[in-house]
């Protein structure tokens, strides 16, 4: 059994099992503690965790609605260094700011939060909104992005409810998913009762006993560390860990469960069907070109008004009636399947047979106005969509970013100079009309 699990756990799981609605007082206080003490040593250590900017909490939550936290990290150090600052945002061009986004998804995000830095700089001086009901009012944030923001970077008492924390809250107090008002109201109910209030300060936490010359010795002079403590926040930031890295939609750890004593499910919850992905085929076409010793790649760029990724720049799809005609003597490059909201794409990759092969190239559906040559060596800088930059990459035409260890506390030091830096070093794409697209 874990750790966690003390002599008590009997008699709390018999008092958790008295009501079926909420949580008394002793639950309440019971579930705070157990959670905060596993979190204080459990916690993921990540870059946008114990830092005291509320922009950098904001873009850290815009970024991890409906994405993965692995898929985050790498996309945050690289926004926080070209965007350092709420001000080197607001006064960026929306390409470059879509530019950093490539690969998280979801793009309309990244347009409402450069909306919302220069809403914020524009009308409020410059000025954060530090209240969850002022937050609302900025483009892009609805009821949990601004409890979160409101609690980790202020301080509000305020719950934040998202999938993870609502689904530990269901199993918590045993019961299904309901996607009703009152389902709803429910979770915000409990969620309220547990977050504790307002308290922003530090406290001396004791960090074991240390012996003269620096080792863990039985006697000694027992030490501490200095640590900022913001219990709203804390807490919901407990609740989504818990919920992320423990109680799982499938197979939770129902044994390393900090609060499983108290829990009135203790596994998988009933849950409502979920809809099924649609599948759907499709091509794109891959065309390389050199000039002199430059390599440069025909893209299309989408509709401003598209209802998916408008303005962002894709390979030249291809029709599959027309690839299937012209595909009878050749093989695609490469294959991939690739997700967007509700639908998995299952895509094939082609490329001409050499300069004299245009069947392919005539079968694109797109304006020559809309295609352009782009250097691949500026293609970082380029606001490339997911598949796109994914495609790019896995044929070795887009260099990949290398993986870093994230230090945070160089991370959370970032200076201009810096980003400075790194403007120098990505060039500015040169994208050119397809003048002469039938010459290869």
């Amino acid at each position: 059994m874990h750790e966690w699990l003390g002599e008590k756990d009997d008699a709390i799981a018999e008092a958790a099992a008295v009501s079926s609605e909420g949580l008394d007082q002793s639950e309440v206080a019971a579930f705070r503690t157990r959670l905060m003490e596993w979190y204080r040593v459990h916690a993921r250590k990540l870059p946008w965790r114990g830092v005291a900017d509320p922009y950098k909490t904001w873009v850290s939550e815009i970024m991890l609605q409906q994405t993965r936290v692995a898929a985050v990290i790498e996309h945050y150090l690289h926004f926080m260094e070209r965007f350092p600052a709420l001000v080197a945002l607001a006064l960026a061009p929306e390409e470059e700011v879509l530019a950093a986004w490539s690969g998280l998804g979801y793009y309309r995000r990244a347009r409402m939060l450069h909306k919302a830095a220069q809403f914020i700089t524009g009308e409020r001086g410059g000025v954060f909104p530090s209240t969850a009901v002022e937050l609302r009012t900025l483009p892009g944030i609805g009821e949990y992005t601004s409890a979160a923001i409101a609690s980790i970077a202020f301080g509000e008492s305020v719950a934040a409810v998202d999938g993870n924390v609502e689904r530990v809250l269901l199993r918590l107090t045993g019961r299904p998913e309901q996607a009703t008002a009152a389902g709803r109201a429910f979770v915000r109910m409990v969620a309220g009762q547990l977050v504790p209030g307002r308290t922003m300060g530090t406290v001396e936490r004791q960090t074991g006993v240390t012996a003269k010359g620096g080792a863990a010795q039985g006697n000694g002079a027992r030490h501490g560390r200095t640590v900022a403590v913001n219990a709203a926040g804390d807490h919901n930031q407990a609740m989504m860990e818990l919920g992320a890295t423990i109680c799982l939609p499938r197979a939770p750890l129902c044994l390393e469960c900090p609060v499983y004593a108290l829990c009135r499910t203790r596994g998988e919850h009933e849950t409502a069907p979920r809809s099924k992905l649609r599948s759907r085929e499709v091509a794109y076409l891959l065309s390389l070109r050199k000039r002199s010793v430059v390599t440069q790649v025909l893209l299309a760029k989408r509709p401003a008004d598209a209802s998916l990724m408008p303005g962002m720049y894709e390979l030249p799809p291809l029709p599959l009636d027309a690839a299937d005609d012209a595909m009878t003597e050749r093989e695609p490059v490469l294959r991939v399947r690739h997700a967007i909201t509700n639908t998995s794409y299952y895509v094939r990759i082609y490329s001409p047979l050499g300069p004299g092969d245009k069947v392919l190239r005539r079968a694109v559906p797109i304006a020559k106005n809309d295609l352009y040559w782009v250097k691949t060596s500026t293609l970082g800088a380029v606001p490339l969509t997911g598949l796109a930059k994914k495609v790019l990459q896995r044929l070795d035409v887009m260099a990949v970013r290398p993986l870093r260890r994230v230090d945070l506390e160089a991370e959370t030091q970032a200076t201009e100079p810096v980003r400075k830096k790194r403007e120098r070093d990505v060039p500015a794409p040169v994208i050119d009309h397809d003048e002469d697209h039938d010459l290869f």
